[in-house]
């Protein structure tokens, strides 16, 4: 059932490190990710911090801690780090729409924001 949901969300497993990085199609370096993000991360293992204009590493999902790097602000996610900031950034993970989806799921107590 849940693989069934997973697919039919538009889920997938995606590469933290991509294929043509030298990533391996293992478990330690995948992760879920929606088509969206899957799309804006692309093969980037960095992004520039928008608050200090440098070359940052992403968060990787198997290597930091999610509560260190980000922080729910309503439906809006806020980087704590130059990672998280960077990777939010980069997946655009605050663009309109998915802010608007995420506010519907908060208020029909669907999405549960996590401080």
């Amino acid at each position: 059932m849940l693989l069934r949901i997973l697919l039919l969300s538009g889920i997938a497993g995606d590469h933290i490190i991509a294929q043509q990085h030298g990533g391996a199609t293992k478990l330690d370096n995948l992760a879920l990710a929606c088509c969206y993000c899957n799309r804006y991360k692309g093969p980037n293992v960095a992004s520039i911090d928008p608050h200090t204009g440098e070359v940052v590493a992403l968060f990787n999902p198997r290597r930091h801690i999610w509560r260190e790097h980000f922080v729910w602000q309503g439906a809006r996610l806020s980087g704590l780090t130059d990672a998280g900031r960077a990777t939010v950034q980069l997946l655009q993970i605050n663009r309109a729409d998915a802010v608007a989806v995420r506010q519907l799921l908060v208020e029909a107590g669907i999405f549960f924001v996590v401080r």
